[in-house]
């Protein structure tokens, strides 16, 4: 008889009975709940061998990858993408989320949502983000503001639609990318802490009202609004609801409301909308947007600081009593880029007046695809555009863009005896966005972008503050103190000597197109 071979996982000391009762299936193979057992000893010992460098170009793309990841976690930074920079200026930056609801709606238009039947161009609320100057030292007791507003899923939804591609499959992807490139990206902006005072008389400062272009909102030029507020100016970054942004949400009367980008095929409206109609629309939203934001400015200094705290849904602004006759509305500004740009054309129309008493202008990139432009402007404007937007030969309205941006800008030199145009060297019409800050390599690579990101902003910001001191006091400074050298987009008008009298930073930067007679 033969005698039963003791399995190997059974102790030495197994009485024979028990092996002879053992099934031979047993006795053949281990059991699965000690194999298993047995290959996770055999991992761990293996852990040495697999950790073991190799010059393989798997083990080193993964470590890389490993180690990019730990760095990331380490800093605090998002995977992929750059936290922004923080603020140059001699001041700290204070920021303040204000929605302030109109004594009653606004209705702008009858162009009503074909899902609801409820006006589209029905104005509420005015929201907008001040920066403006503090103490570096303050401490701020509530967090800094997200670079994208929760939910991101509002936010992955608006760009859905703007990609026409918005179904359960595509916004989920949308979702996890926004989340990994930026969900973790703040502002480095301190929340509702003072606004910066001295030990003699308070100063006051000057303001702008800024407006963000197409497919963008409030959060998205933070660090131009931002290092503009560390130099000593207020400015205010305005939400638009007029359709143009991925997404929003309206609060009023305790309750929220979510605001999804929308075009005319949204809508409907007697005569039928069109492309052309719908910009107007936007345009005259987008003007009473900027008029209640200056209205909310002007109570603050009026006084009214504890009345703008106490009914704004976003619990912010506990100081704002304290920034009465702070406000410099001699030294007011109306700012914008891409559809912003047209908007502030727009909202220039015509003299100065109690609702906008705006003194001047910047326009970022004004025109081409976000409708006409008005000429009818009485203050003196700075228009930039980038390198992308006079380089791109396009015809608007029957003519060449960059000609028609260069005579409307002439027309308003003739009529106030100051305006600028020009063109500012190897950027492209991002790079006045937070976008290059946080992805640098990529938006250098899908818009041709040339100049460093963080010095192609500082050179909009620079141009922007000489453009505040001139309409402060006349004075001219910097690139505005500069006569022609391209009368149109890379004709070079300037002799060799000029060349070399020329500042470096200046000759490199800039194509000035139009500027004031006398120089």
């Amino acid at each position: 008889m033969e005698h039963p071979r003791k399995p190997r996982w059974l102790p030495d000391q197994t009485p024979r009975w028990l092996i002879e009762r053992t099934p031979r299936w047993l006795t053949e193979r281990t059991p699965q709940w000690l194999s298993s057992r047995e290959s996770r000893w055999k991992l761990v010992e293996k852990l040495p061998l697999i950790l073991r460098p190799r010059l393989t170009w798997r083990y080193i793309l993964l470590s890389l990858i490993i180690l990019y990841i730990l760095y990331c976690l380490l800093r605090g930074s998002p995977l992929l993408a750059s936290n922004l920079p923080q603020y140059s200026g001699p001041h700290g930056v204070g920021a303040i989320d204000l929605e302030i609801p109109l004594d009653r709606p606004r209705k702008i238009s009858e162009t009503a949502f074909k899902s609801t039947g409820k006006p589209a161009f029905e104005l509420e609320t005015v929201l907008f983000t001040i920066y403006y100057p503090a103490l570096k030292t303050s401490r701020p007791n509530k967090p800094n503001h997200k670079w994208i507003p929760s939910p991101i899923s509002l936010t992955a939804k608006g760009y859905a639609r703007f990609a026409h591609v918005d179904n359960f499959i595509i916004r989920p992807i949308f979702h996890l990318a926004l989340w990994g490139l930026a969900g973790s990206i703040s502002i480095p902006a301190k929340v509702d802490v003072p606004l910066l005072e001295k030990d003699d008389e308070p100063p006051k400062f000057p303001i702008m009202v800024f407006s963000h272009g197409m497919a963008s909102s409030r959060t998205q030029y933070s660090h131009y609004c931002g290092e503009l507020a560390s130099r000593g100016f207020v400015i205010a970054a305005i939400e638009h609801r007029d359709g143009s942004g991925p997404g929003t949400i309206i609060m009023n009367d305790g309750q929220e409301r979510k605001l999804l980008h929308f075009d005319k095929a949204d809508v409907v409206s007697d005569p039928p909308m069109t492309t052309a109609k719908i910009k107007e629309e936007q345009l005259a939203f987008r003007d009473a947007e900027i008029k209640e934001t200056i209205k909310v400015f002007q109570s603050i200094n009026a006084a009214e600081g504890d009345e703008m705290f106490r009914v704004n849904p976003r619990k912010e602004g506990q100081h704002l009593q304290r920034w009465s006759n702070r406000l410099d509305f001699d030294h007011l500004l109306i700012g914008g880029h891409s559809y912003g740009a047209t908007g502030v054309l727009q909202a220039l129309k015509g003299p100065p007046s109690e609702s906008n008493p705006a003194v001047g202008g910047i326009a970022l990139d004004p025109g081409k695809s976000s409708g006409p432009l008005n000429h009818d402007i009485s203050v003196p404007i700075l228009v930039v555009h980038s390198n992308s937007w006079s380089k791109s030969h396009s015809i608007f309205f029957g003519r060449p863009h960059f000609d028609t941006v260069k005579e409307l800008v002439e027309e308003v030199k003739k009529r106030v005896g100051a305006s600028w145009f020009m063109t500012s060297i190897g950027t492209s019409h991002p790079s006045v966005t937070d976008a290059p800050l946080i992805e640098p390599l990529l938006l250098s690579w899908t818009t041709g972008a040339r100049i460093d990101v963080h010095e192609g902003l500082r050179q909009y910001v620079d141009v922007s503050e000489d453009f505040f001191g001139f309409v402060g006091n006349g004075g001219r400074s910097g690139v505005l103190n500069q006569s022609v050298t391209h009368p149109t987009y890379d004709e070079d008008a300037r002799s060799e000597a000029r060349k070399q009298r020329m500042s470096h930073g200046i000759g490199k930067y800039w194509q000035i197109h139009v500027v004031p007679d006398g120089k």
